[in-house]
């Protein structure tokens, strides 16, 4: 019995990785009033012209109907499968999972499914997702596939930084009072998920200055806890992307990839955002 993965549409991997680990995917889905689709289906700069348009869109979980097909396709198989979707306080997915799984376990009551979640989304849980597929690859049970991804989570931290106030206005993540004054004196928050929620690391005059804090806070992660892997995410910024990459690759002397994040998460920070997202070799938490 092999062990397979699901995850959802927000870790935003790459297609590469997921044919490469046989990663299996379900979207979540964006709603413009009566207008639906699945966020796999639209790119980054058709998205912003829509919302530019027809305002903030709302995001919904995958449909459960989806799930049970992906979990009951993998059962039919003969194989286990874990799950690992974004934070449960972000979205319904993983309860969603749950009533899926449930379903699949009142006509396959064996059926051996897991879900995890990582309490954050993007490549942090990318790479919780990719370690428990490295996991798969090499023969491990479900339990110890698990066990990978929960680890990840615990060595793991996605730091990011919005272009301007405007979208967090927007979603509601902040006040309009606070939004015009922090536009006006070109304050920045430093952004991380902590508790499977999006919290302010700490706030800094210009983007600039933003970027050199969020690099300081980076350094001192992995001085402390050694370094796994990294990558740089962005949203429609890519020559900054490439020049915070280069920066890193120098610094670091590893690999760093550079990776885009899609329109759910994306409609809360806006384009111009730029991430870093690692996992270090000892647990931070």
């Amino acid at each position: 019995m092999a062990v397979q993965i699901l995850t959802d549409s927000t870790s935003y991997l790459g297609e590469d990785i997921t044919k490469k680990f046989s990663i299996r995917m379900v979207s979540l889905n964006l709603s413009f009033g009566n207008d639906s689709m699945r966020e796999i289906d639209i790119d980054n700069e058709l998205f912003y012209k829509m919302m530019a348009l027809k305002g903030i869109p709302t995001s919904s979980q995958p449909p459960v109907g989806e799930l049970y097909n992906e979990m009951i396709n993998v059962v039919e198989q003969g194989d286990s499968l874990c799950c690992i979707f974004l934070s449960a306080d972000m979205s319904g997915t993983v309860s969603t999972g749950q009533i899926a799984k449930e379903m699949v376990l009142e006509k396959y009551k064996d059926a051996l499914i897991e879900i995890v979640d990582s309490r954050s989304n993007c490549m942090q849980l990318g790479f919780a997702v990719v370690m428990a597929a490295r996991a798969a690859k090499e023969g491990k049970t479900l339990e110890q596939v698990k066990e990978a991804a929960l680890q990840n989570i615990q060595r793991s931290r996605f730091l990011f930084i919005p272009e301007n106030l405007e979208y967090l206005k927007k979603g509601g993540r902040i006040g309009g009072a606070g939004a015009l004054l922090g536009n006006l004196f070109k304050i920045i928050p430093i952004l991380t998920v902590e508790n499977g929620k999006t919290t302010i690391l700490m706030k800094v005059r210009t983007k600039k200055n933003a970027v050199l804090a969020m690099i300081d806070k980076m350094l001192q992660d992995i001085s402390t806890y050694d370094l796994g892997e990294i990558v740089v995410q962005h949203i429609n910024c890519l020559d900054e992307a490439k020049e915070l990459a280069k920066v890193l690759k120098h610094k670091l002397k590893v690999n760093v990839d550079i990776m885009g994040i899609g329109p759910v998460i994306g409609l809360h920070v806006g384009p111009g955002t730029i991430a870093i997202v690692y996992y270090t070799q000892k647990a931070m938490r």
